[in-house]
């Protein structure tokens, strides 16, 4: 999928649901760290957006979770996902 097309209405309600079934398999792991993950925006370009909440916001292996666990689980469910980001 290329960075300029957008993602109809329609299609992202589908996206959003997988997005959020996605990080809800994940949340288990967190959350045995003392962390979890919330889905804060999903853009018309294929951009995520999440949150690390609890441990999770502050370790020190956040960026390899995000990478390794949390992108590559997104894009296994949907992959026109572009990218995932954490908020802080």
């Amino acid at each position: 999928m290329s960075t300029t097309a957008l993602i109809d209405p329609q299609e992202m309600e589908r996206l959003t649901r997988r997005v959020k079934d996605a990080l809800t398999e994940l949340r288990p792991f967190l959350e045995a760290d003392g962390g979890d993950i919330t889905l804060d925006n999903i853009s018309d370009k294929g951009v995520v957006q999440v949150r690390l909440h609890g441990a999770c916001s502050n370790c020190s292996m956040s960026a390899m979770t995000m990478k390794a666990g949390v992108e590559e689980a997104i894009k296994r469910v949907a992959p026109e996902v572009v990218k995932v980001e954490a908020l802080v």
